[in-house]
């Protein structure tokens, strides 16, 4: 019988501890439009508990750990909800195939790749909450003109509404982070709301400008033909920190015009 499950650094796990965080971070999610929910690590079950306690919702629990797995089983956690696999590697479509929200106490050295991931199946995930490293959620809501401001909040507020919650200390969790952390939710703009561009044209964009964000736009998004397209004028000599998500859409979109 095992006793305990060990924080694994190589897997950047910090198990919350406080039962009260746990609980805000659930009661956060608005079950509005959909019924399911796929918690990504939930190690020794902090969030789960409370889940589980739903009955109207459809859960399923998401873990590479298997240790957490076995004693989460062990436990007595519904065990048809519980998959061993890596999030970023699992189909998340074969998981539901219904709208589901996304939750977790995420490991921070993979939370930037998760979010990517649900940007990428942004239509099936109508809201997320989640325990970020501060300075990461801090980057998720930022706004131009700020140092945060960047590729996550860029893609992040293209699709998605963001609310930064409240601010976690290290002294929940086992073993304590060094950093702070932070809850943030972010819930799936309608989709009038939302630019009517490729995604996968407006990330390289996105990615290209702040790879090289101390330059202008026309010279890290020359190999774009930012240059040579007349309605791109304007923004030839800004930073990618002073435009707008907005102007990202519209930026992307002359660009994408001039290249036909």
């Amino acid at each position: 019988m095992m006793n305990n499950v060990r924080p694994k650094k190589y897997l950047g796990q910090h198990f919350l501890t406080d039962k009260n965080i746990a609980e805000n971070i659930v009661e956060a999610l608005s079950f509005k439009d959909y019924h399911s929910v796929l918690e990504i690590g939930p190690g020794k079950g902090i969030l789960t508990q409370f889940l589980i306690k739903k009955d109207h919702i459809k859960l399923k629990c998401i873990d590479i750990d298997s240790e957490s797995i076995e004693w989460l089983t062990q436990e007595g956690f519904p065990i048809d909800s519980l998959i061993e696999a890596d999030f970023l590697k699992i189909d998340i479509q074969s998981v539901f195939q219904e709208p589901f929200a996304v939750i977790g106490n995420f490991p921070y050295n993979i939370s930037s790749q998760i979010l990517f991931k649900v940007l990428e199946n942004r239509d099936s995930v109508p809201e997320m909450v989640g325990m970020f490293q501060k300075e990461v959620a801090e980057r998720i809501a930022a706004v131009p003109k700020n140092k945060s401001y960047g590729i996550l909040s860029v893609l992040v507020q293209s699709y998605f509404d963001v609310s930064l919650l409240f601010i976690v200390e290290p002294n929940v969790f086992y073993p304590p982070p060094k950093v702070m952390s932070a809850v943030i939710r972010i819930v799936r703009k309608p989709l009038a709301q939302q630019p009517q561009i490729e995604y996968s044209l407006l990330a390289q964009v996105v990615k290209a400008a702040f790879g090289q964000r101390r330059k202008m736009l026309r010279n890290s998004l020359s190999p774009f033909g930012i240059n040579t397209a007349p309605e791109a004028q304007q923004w030839l000599t800004m930073r990618p920190e002073q435009l707008s998500v907005l102007e990202f859409h519209q930026l992307v979109d002359v660009l994408k015009k001039a290249s036909n």
